[in-house]
């Protein structure tokens, strides 16, 4: 990730920690009910990596279900704040997705990574690394931003053009300008599966909490794909059997 979203998410560190839980209704009652749903059944000492962790929401749901879990993020800053979320009870470190991830081969039965690849440009290394770390038939779970949202919200001239896109975000105590990268749908799926076998696309729909919280965000997320959910596997399995 470049300095500018290390830079970013350090600003944004102290509202994750005080306010995202409840704060987001895309958040709370959209993408991480799908995300969780999507989880491996059965994850009670299984080694979980949440790869882009912030805060650490999703390290705090995955022990509860008895994971063992490391996080790592880009920003110092987040890491301090699921640090001081939980402690000692998982392992937190300050890393950079685009760089050698310092986990020994096989090290993870799941990787987790929630609205983070979006800010990388290039996923080849990264899901390369990602398919080291992961365990024979070990499953990948990541979500990003729709590409036909940020098309459709940013006016774009070329579905197919990865492009470097920003927006204004209006958080609790601090208004923040936030860029990412929009690629097609195809771009996603084929760097996928250089490494992985897709298991299943999700294009989620929100919980019907949010009809009560904000009707009119139900509404348009009842209708709009605003997140992406892929689900994969290592394909070392499908290796192994050669």
């Amino acid at each position: 990730m470049s300095n500018t979203t290390k830079d970013i998410y350090n600003k944004l560190a102290n509202t994750y920690q005080n306010d995202v839980d409840e704060g987001s209704p895309y958040n709370a009652f959209y993408e991480r009910p799908a995300m969780i749903a999507a989880l491996p059944p059965q994850l009670k000492g299984k080694k979980v990596l949440d790869a882009g962790c912030s805060a650490g929401w999703y390290s705090s749901q995955l022990l509860q279900q008895g994971a063992e879990v490391t996080g790592i993020d880009v920003s110092p800053e987040m890491v301090k704040a699921a640090k001081h979320r939980l402690g000692e009870k998982a392992t937190f470190l300050c890393h950079d997705l685009r760089e050698t991830l310092p986990f020994r081969d096989d090290s993870f039965d799941v990787i987790v990574s929630s609205l983070t690849l979006h800010y990388l440009k290039d996923w080849s290394y990264t899901f390369q690394e990602f398919n080291r770390i992961l365990k024979a038939g070990g499953t990948f779970l990541f979500s990003v931003h729709h590409p036909f949202m940020d098309y459709t919200r940013h006016d774009c001239e070329d579905y197919f053009n990865t492009q470097f896109l920003s927006e204004t975000w209006n958080k609790p105590a601090i208004t923040i300008e936030v860029s990412f990268y929009r690629r097609p749908m195809q771009s996603i799926v084929n760097e996928t599966t250089n490494f992985f076998n897709i298991a299943k696309l999700i294009e989620p729909q929100p919980s019907e909490k949010l009809k009560e919280v904000n009707g009119k965000s139900y509404h348009y997320l009842m209708t709009s794909p605003h997140f992406l959910i892929v689900k994969a596997t290592s394909k070392k399995f499908m290796e192994i059997k050669s």
